[in-house]
């Protein structure tokens, strides 16, 4: 079901992309909203996981250097029968962690010095079974395309309101300026808050999964559910230096300035309601 819903919110926001690109220039700029949208997703495609970790200030880490992480991470990498992710470090307290990467074949897990800390050895297992989920899932990717089309569908409403300014793809006959000036002008404000809304629709689908997916890996909830109530507890204390762009690939939100504004607009479910829904799972044991 969770599946059925992000395809959907990723068709609407396909289908958003293309609507603002038709309202400021037609079939024309439809056509050059959809190119836009292929080459950024090309980008984040290749790149995005590059931009996450060096973003995040994420350093790789050595099986001597973390013998319990890479411990855990091969168990149950060898479980989940997906390949060894490359392991990171980032050098900071407040705890959390993070995967990225466009396939199992080129995943990445990044964590930082606080998570290892803090976690008990279940505990842990629970967050790495967590973002293996997200790998097996290709969440990445798909949260990479939802973030890509959102960034552009905001890029172009951005180019609209300067176009209409200037007389630019506003311009033409009567209709145009009555009819189609209107729709332009209500795209142009309401394109980017829906696309905002579809993307943490779409990120929030994602963590729900992974939690559920994760639990099952380990064979029960109770490790992940201990961890995200840590986790929540010591982001509302410790301030982090993940960029929000990279923020949105973490278990837990990172602690930011603004905190009400940032919960109606978070990229994460609540994390009360995550921790119901695994205390309330039931794992048969094969």
């Amino acid at each position: 079901m969770r599946a059925i819903k992000t395809t959907f919110l990723l068709t609407a926001l396909t289908l958003l992309l293309l609507l603002i690109g038709q309202a400021f220039g037609g079939r024309h700029g439809m056509t050059i909203a959809l190119v836009f949208a292929i080459l950024m997703n090309g980008v984040a495609y290749f790149f995005s996981d590059k931009i996450a970790l060096a973003s995040s200030g994420a350093v790789p880490i050595s099986r001597e250097q973390a013998r319990r992480l890479y411990a855990v991470m091969e168990q149950l990498a060898a479980k989940a029968n997906l390949p060894m992710p490359k392991l990171y470090l980032i050098p900071q307290a407040a705890p959390n962690a993070f995967a990225t990467g466009r396939n199992p074949r080129h995943a990445s897990v990044a964590v930082t010095q606080g998570l290892l800390e803090l976690m008990d050895d279940e505990e842990l297992e629970g967050v790495i079974a967590h973002e293996l989920s997200h790998v097996r899932n290709y969440d990445i990717l798909t949260s990479s395309i939802a973030a890509t089309i959102a960034g552009a569908i905001t890029w172009l409403a951005q180019m609209g309101k300067f176009a209409m300014i200037f007389g630019g793809w506003g311009g033409g006959g009567d209709n145009r300026r009555e009819g189609g000036g209107i729709t332009a002008l209500l795209m142009l404000i309401l394109a980017p808050i829906a696309a905002l809304l579809l993307q943490l629709g779409i990120s929030r689908q994602r963590e729900y999964q992974a939690d559920a997916s994760g639990a099952k890996m380990v064979g029960h909830p109770y490790g992940l559910a201990r961890a995200l109530e840590k986790l929540g507890a010591y982001n509302k204390q410790i301030p982090s230096s993940i960029p929000p762009s990279t923020a949105a690939l973490c278990i837990v939100a990172p602690r930011t300035t603004g905190q009400f504004i940032a919960g109606l607009f978070s990229t994460h479910p609540p994390l009360a309601d995550r921790i119901a829904k695994l205390q309330s799972m039931t794992i048969t044991r094969s």
